[in-house]
């Protein structure tokens, strides 16, 4: 008996020392399985589902003509994509927005998109996301080169400043070899006033700098009467266009160049106060903005603005939302999930696009 049950435990052994050597193609095809089993549930895991997105929305002030297309057109894309959006004023206040990228963080957002009040302050807001592993996409004011290499979730979506400068300097060069009489000196120069947003700003620094460099381009002598800042804001532009006209004289001044719409439309106010720009083509000055605004394109219609270029707020809301919901989903950032192409896996870059006479029209809505 007792060699029976022996016989019967040794054959038992055996059989549990075969189970576990089977073949080491049947075991490494199950651990595969398993692996794959545990990769893909890794991956899904890794990625958010859209309802369950929020980004943290920061934009340098609200009452800012072109950043407010920006911020409607994010509100858009936001819906339809179904994710959610908490957009706050940082009323031009860069203390202020530094506060709000803390409660983002703290109320637990998915990606942060923020439009700096100071891009100086990019380096500390990239440095706050950094520390959680947040996505981040900075839009419209770019940080700097080194800045934006500290992270690998950080994105920029904007425009290249001197590509709207350039068109800028065109249209007025345009405007002055069809119209002679422009040179009212008859010197062959334009002299002409400059009229800049915020001081360090780099469409500001980009915008003033090209649109000169495209009038000469264009083979025309030009002499600077006076230049200043009027930090993007249509009364501070009024008042300093006053100051302008009545240091230099109204007949002195033959062209206005202006870093926005805002500011062109704050000069063209005071230049209706001094009786030009009003339709009578004696009395005429050109002057040029950037964003192709409602206001612009009304000014433009009624003659007093010469022209303006495109700075394309829907498309600049639309690439800093789908970015920013696709890395809060764990998605790679590429043409396909952003919805435009990426240069060097960092940037977006929106083409300006020439306002004139001829087509203003057609961006009317």
């Amino acid at each position: 008996m007792k060699k029976a049950v022996a016989l019967v435990l040794a054959s038992l052994m055996m059989g549990a020392a075969a189970t576990g050597c089977s073949s080491p193609g049947g075991t490494s095809s199950a651990a595969a399985n398993n692996g794959t089993a545990s990769a893909a549930q890794s991956a899904a895991e890794s990625t958010v589902a859209a309802s369950d997105v929020s980004v943290g929305v920061c934009i340098y002030k609200f009452d800012d003509t072109f950043m407010t297309g920006v911020r409607t057109n994010m509100q858009t894309q936001a819906k339809s994509l179904g994710v959610n959006l908490d957009i706050v004023d940082s009323q031009n206040k860069q203390p202020t927005q530094n506060e709000q990228v803390d409660t983002f963080i703290t109320k637990g957002v998915s990606a942060l998109a923020v439009n700096p009040v100071d891009r100086t302050a990019a380096e500390s807001i990239l440095k706050k996301a950094k520390d959680k592993n947040l996505p981040i996409v900075f839009l419209n004011r770019e940080p700097e080169a080194n800045v934006m290499k500290e992270y690998d979730k950080v994105w920029y979506v904007g425009a290249k400043a001197e590509q709207s400068g350039t068109q800028q300097g065109e249209m007025i060069a345009d405007y002055f070899k069809k119209n002679k009489s422009a040179d009212k000196n008859g010197d062959g120069t334009i002299q002409y006033v400059m009229i800049q947003g915020e001081p360090g700003h780099q469409d500001a620094t980009l915008r003033t700098k090209y649109s000169i460099d495209a009038i000469t381009a264009a083979g025309l002598k030009v002499e600077k009467l006076a230049a200043d800042t009027a930090y993007w804001d249509k009364a501070k532009a009024t008042d300093l266009m006053n100051n302008f006209i009545t240091s230099k004289g109204v007949d002195k001044i033959e062209a206005c160049l202006c870093n926005n719409d805002d500011m062109a439309l704050g000069a063209i106010e005071a230049l209706k106060a001094h009786g030009y720009n009003k339709g009578d083509k004696s009395k005429y000055i050109p002057v040029v903005g950037v964003d192709a605004t409602a206001p612009g394109l009304q000014a433009m219609k009624e003659g007093s603005m010469l022209g303006t270029v495109l700075n394309d707020a829907e498309n600049q809301g639309k690439a800093a939302v789908n970015i920013a919901a696709a890395a809060a989903e764990g998605k790679q950032i590429t043409k396909d999930t952003a919805g435009y192409p990426v240069t060097d896996g960092k940037y977006v870059w929106i083409d300006y696009v020439k306002v004139t006479q001829d087509n203003y029209a057609k961006f009317m809505k």
